[in-house]
């Protein structure tokens, strides 16, 4: 029986349907549908061509038209909607060179990177499975759709996302695939590192990541690793089991945390990651470290942004075994702090100047503003404009 997310989703092949085509449901989605895991994206194939959808549908953005694909807009939900299509060779092994559209969903299907991702399924739920999906579902293997040296050929990224998957569900590589995987591994390397980044920061946050990095050192593909290729022992520092790490900011402050002569810059630097995650990293290795220096205190918390406690605790959980804290034990800390950030400080510069009125403004009255900062914070002194004053007049800055 079809869950809610198909129901809704049924309407682009209804519309498919009434325009002579076939269209089906494909991939992860169906595969999820029977692994009773929550269902993300749906992603549906036709045997329309895209110039067809676009005129089907009022909202469609052409991200990859040139190999058929799609995506519609539908009631605030997205849907990528490819065309049945047969690849040719794969020159840069990532895009095949070219595309023949056809109207056959098996000769589509049989192109697809792993058995329980060749699955599809009709508006009404009947499963079409030509290469025993089902089965290895069932007994929890990731197995190639046929040949699997011309799979991992065609797209070596195949290989990582095959371990992305063992950390994800918690399966088991078959032995052929396996061998094929060993064999082409090498062309790892040669992937942009854009792309390993989305499949590993997805391998690190899967529920069973020590399997998947049991799979990664058996077959020592860290070694075509951006940084990990420079420093391969790092991957037997990782305290055991693995946990998950549920974004690639956490993996970065653990493997810095691990291997403090790798900086986090040079982990950013070497995995192209944004500003956002180097900024969230920075932010969790110095809580972390302040956290191992002082234990868990008011200034810690009160730098600690809220949106980070999970990842903090994780951390802190994993690397150095402390289950004793918990979210309430920071809530509470957090919620008796006399101030949340620095607007709220009873004084600024405006009146610091107006305290030292022959003196040039300068870094020193943001030295001042930090240093009175943190004494409210740890609860020496009140935020009183008075109080902090007094505070000024018997402790003046040194000026420069």
């Amino acid at each position: 029986m079809l869950t809610n997310p198909f129901h809704h989703a049924r309407y682009i092949i209804d519309k498919i349907e009434e325009h002579g085509h076939q269209a089906y449901f494909v991939g992860g989605c169906v595969r999820d549908l029977l692994l009773n895991n929550d269902i993300k994206d749906i992603d549906i194939a036709t045997s329309a061509k895209p110039e067809l959808i676009q005129d089907i549908f009022d909202k469609v953005i052409p991200v990859g038209i040139e190999h058929g694909t799609v995506i519609v807009h539908h009631q605030g939900i997205s849907y990528e909607v490819t065309t049945f299509r047969l690849d040719g060779s794969y020159s840069d092994e990532r895009h095949p060179d070219s595309v023949q559209f056809i109207d056959r969903i098996d000769e589509d299907l049989a192109r697809r990177d792993f058995t329980m991702n060749a699955l599809a399924m009709d508006k009404h739920g009947k499963i079409i499975d030509l290469y025993g999906g089902k089965r290895d579902l069932q007994a929890h293997i990731i197995r190639t759709v046929g040949d699997g040296v011309k799979r991992f050929k065609e797209d070596p990224l195949r290989i990582i996302r095959a371990l992305r998957f063992t950390s994800q569900l918690g399966f088991s590589i078959e032995t052929d695939t396996l061998k094929a995987m060993k064999t082409l591994k090498a062309k790892i390397e040669h992937l942009a590192v854009e792309r390993l980044y989305q499949e590993m920061e997805r391998f690190f946050a899967g529920k069973y990541v020590d399997k998947g990095m049991y799979y990664l050192k058996d077959l020592n593909i860290h070694q075509y690793l951006p940084v990990f290729k420079s420093h391969p022992h790092i991957v037997y520092q990782f305290p055991q089991p693995v946990m998950p790490l549920n974004s690639f900011a956490e993996v970065i402050t653990v493997l810095h945390l691990l291997e403090p002569e790798i900086s986090v810059q040079s982990w950013v630097k070497g995995w192209k990651a944004s500003n956002q995650i180097k900024r969230k990293a920075n932010l969790l290795v110095d809580t972390i470290l302040q956290y191992k220096k002082n234990g868990l205190d008011r200034w810690l918390v009160y730098q600690l942004p809220a949106q980070y406690d999970e990842a903090f605790l994780r951390i802190i959980h994993y690397i150095l075994g402390d289950q004793i804290i918990d979210t309430n034990t920071i809530h509470l800390i957090r919620e008796e702090l006399a101030i949340h950030s620095k607007k709220e400080l009873a004084v600024n510069g405006h009146d610091i100047l107006k305290m030292f009125p022959n003196k040039k403004a300068g870094p020193w009255v943001q030295r001042l503003l930090n240093q009175i900062e943190r004494l409210i914070v740890t609860e020496q002194l009140k935020n009183h404009k008075e109080k902090i004053k007094e505070w000024i007049k018997c402790n003046p800055p040194g000026i420069n």
